[in-house]
């Protein structure tokens, strides 16, 4: 059980008897040691997004949410394939599930799935992927300053901005929230 001050950015609650994640917090301190927080949380299930405001002393159930390390086999195109490398249990997520997150799914890669309620309901990446470049310009010789960006094409065919150095071939890390360019592997 949650108090509302002890919601914070990411805390999985449950309402209504489904998952949400807490998206945004703010709390208002009123007159006499009173507070009210506003929270936007999402839902895990539907994605919906939902206002919510909790005040003084209401409780809030955590979510019972489980994670699990599985690997990325491939998709059809409307869903995603994945299979844990244990039990060799495969698991199917909707392409609206998966969501931009097939912008840095590779087969093989490792990923983590939440489950509520046994049910498959989110999936996580990792915060920076390895994604090789597969396309891009090649830099003007002598234009080489670190300011200058231009676009790659990956291996999973997103594109991201990268300094003029990078080159077809280059290994990069790629930031798996804000598609931010990190670093060339060595």
């Amino acid at each position: 059980m949650y108090g509302p001050t002890d919601l914070k950015k990411n805390t999985l609650i449950t309402l209504d008897g489904q998952p949400y994640k807490v998206i945004e917090y703010s709390q208002k301190v009123m007159g006499r040691g009173g507070s009210i927080v506003n929270v936007k949380v999402k839902n895990l299930i539907t994605g919906a997004l939902l206002p919510k405001t909790f005040k003084g002393q209401e409780k809030i159930e955590s979510a019972d949410v489980s994670g699990q390390t599985v690997q990325y086999l491939y998709n059809d195109g409307e869903k995603f394939y994945f299979m844990n490398p244990t039990t060799f249990e495969q698991y199917e997520l909707s392409a609206d599930m998966v969501g931009d997150a097939k912008d840095f799914l590779k087969e093989g890669n490792e990923v983590d799935i939440q489950f509520f309620n046994n049910t498959p309901i989110n999936l996580a990446l990792p915060k920076n992927v390895w994604l090789e470049v597969t396309y891009t310009e090649t830099a003007v010789k002598g234009d080489t300053s670190s300011s200058i960006t231009k676009d790659a094409t990956l291996e999973t065919g997103v594109v991201v901005k990268v300094p003029a150095f990078i080159k077809t071939g280059d290994v990069i890390s790629v930031d798996t929230e804000s598609y931010a360019y990190r670093e060339r592997q060595k």
